[in-house]
């Protein structure tokens, strides 16, 4: 325990992976944690449907960058492989083509992705695919450090903190171009820009309006993906119960109504019961629009810029499915891609609108990486891009039934074929994730990340608020599990640092990290 943590009173809302970290690293260090969460479990965004008697993730997908969790856990004296069952793939994706009878794997292994990509579109694009892993490897090595694992830095300090050597890496990317034009400089194949443009949705953007930088997130895919046995619901309730077991006060069924303020600070959290947990500290785990909006008090509107609202990321419609397939050789993880991509985030971005014909990612929860044929009815989630339009009425029915029955058919068209009963089916809608999340509109990644200087615009863990923490993927350094993990991580140390309880620095910066391997 650290000397002077006990006796401070820390209330952590919502119980969203970062709430869950910030939650177990701080009752490991000693504080005094209630965690409170408006649903029946934990999770947040990482959500299990049930669907015809089945549990189907329908949230995150897809497991990476393991070491933020490898390394909190070892501070706190376990590890991942105590705690969960993790699988290593071998086949990271599986691409396919509106229109085109040619399918793509990319792999763990990247010569062996290389290979694959030069029997798919010819050696010379094997060799810029290998110039462009070498880049990304470069680009994530540079910037794991002062931006991944450090407080929400700004201009200025990621520039010092950057180095003459780091300046040169992003100078060398063209950082204020975009990643699709970046994309079509490495690679002379349209199928090729489109698959790893496809990364800027990871982040709830457009491959158009992204900027360059956002090409790392190949590198986080290459450094491994795994699959959770159980689903990746398994992670949340692990971390939850390690979280008790250090002293976490985890209370479920709880929705938070109020950040309460005292002389300029916050003071606790009022429940919609009425009953009001006194708290010297908090960490917030939910979308920063709420705070905007006033949602949890009009005070808090006037901290929070305009900003937080002005660009909301991806929403999405999914299908969690209990459904029988034939046809296309499914593995964990396949994208089926449109013939217009640029079309469809125009639909999402300019129109506000469905996409007509949007690219279809599909997790086939019960598949490893053989691909081979699934006799039993199996667990998919299929997922389409969407707007953020979840304050707004939603589609009629006639309307999203069209969508649905042309994204089967495009699937079709690549040779998956879909056989489900409609009791089998879950549909969830912008409208639903706008319920789920208060103050986010629907969108799944907080702010999208458009522009060079979207990077910095996300807020930090350190609010302007006394006494008020934020964690989730609508704050540094974005959305995604083990990003949100980060922040989680982020705001305890930012907490622990402002109580004098770890040593003073210039700014926050979590040890570790892949930049050494």
């Amino acid at each position: 325990m650290a000397k002077g943590a006990k006796g401070h009173r820390v209330v952590v809302v919502g119980a969203g992976i970062g709430g869950l970290v910030s939650a177990l690293v701080l009752a490991h260090r000693g504080l005094d944690v209630t965690l409170v969460e408006a649903a029946s479990a934990p999770g947040g965004k990482i959500r299990q449907v049930s669907v015809d008697g089945v549990g189907v993730d329908s949230g995150p997908t897809v497991f990476t960058m393991r070491w933020v969790f490898d390394q909190m856990l070892a501070e706190i004296g376990t590890s991942l492989g105590e705690i969960l069952q993790l699988e290593p793939l071998n086949t990271l994706a599986r691409h396919a083509w509106d229109g085109d009878a040619q399918r793509l794997d990319l792999f763990a292994d990247t010569q062996q992705s290389a290979d694959a990509i030069a029997q798919f579109s010819g050696p010379q694009e094997a060799r810029r695919f290998l110039d462009f892993c070498a880049q990304t490897q470069r680009l994530y090595d540079t910037l794991e450090k002062p931006y991944i694992r450090s407080e929400r830095p700004d201009l200025l300090s990621m520039m010092s903190d950057l180095g003459p050597r780091g300046l040169a890496t992003l100078s060398g990317l063209g950082p204020f171009a975009s990643l699709w034009r970046s994309l079509g400089k490495h690679f002379h194949d349209p199928r090729l820009q489109q698959l790893f443009g496809r990364y800027a949705t990871y982040c709830g953007s457009s491959p158009w309006s992204a900027p360059a930088t956002l090409m790392l997130i190949a590198q986080v895919e290459m450094d491994g993906v795994w699959s959770v046995a159980g689903g990746m619901h398994q992670v949340a309730r692990a971390l939850a119960k390690l979280g008790e077991q250090s002293g976490v006060t985890a209370r479920y069924n709880q929705h938070c109504e109020e950040i309460k303020m005292h002389g300029g600070r916050v003071s606790g959290v009022q429940l919609r019961s009425g009953e009001v947990v006194e708290a010297d500290h908090v960490v917030f785990n939910g979308d920063v629009g709420a705070l905007a909006d006033g949602l949890l008090g009009q005070a808090f509107s006037a901290y929070f810029p305009a900003r937080v609202r002005a660009q909301r990321s991806l929403s999405a419609v999914t299908l969690s499915m209990h459904a029988r397939t034939s046809g296309f050789p499914l593995v964990r993880h396949n994208v089926f891609f449109n013939r217009d991509y640029k079309r469809e985030f125009d639909d999402i971005f300019s129109r506000h609108q469905l996409p007509a014909q949007g690219t279809v990612y599909v997790c086939a929860q019960d598949r490893s990486d053989d691909g081979l044929p699934h006799s039993n009815l199996e667990k998919l989630l299929c997922l389409v891009n969407a707007p953020a339009n979840g304050d707004r009425p939603p589609p009629n029915e006639s309307e999203i039934h069209e969508w649905e029955l042309n994204a089967l058919a495009m699937m079709r068209r690549c040779g998956l074929e879909v056989e489900a009963d409609p009791h089998q089916v879950v549909r969830t809608l912008p409208q639903d994730f706008a319920q789920l999340f208060p103050g986010s509109a629907g969108a799944l990644y907080g702010q999208a990340t458009h522009g060079w200087l979207s990077a910095f615009a996300r807020p930090s863990a350190r609010s302007k608020v006394a006494g008020l923490y934020l964690a989730g993927g609508s704050v540094h350094p974005g959305p995604g599990v083990p990003m949100a993990a980060m922040s989680g991580r982020l705001a305890a140390a930012t907490l622990m640092a402002d109580l004098g309880l770890t040593s003073p620095s210039r700014r926050v910066v979590i040890s570790g990290g892949m930049s050494t391997r």
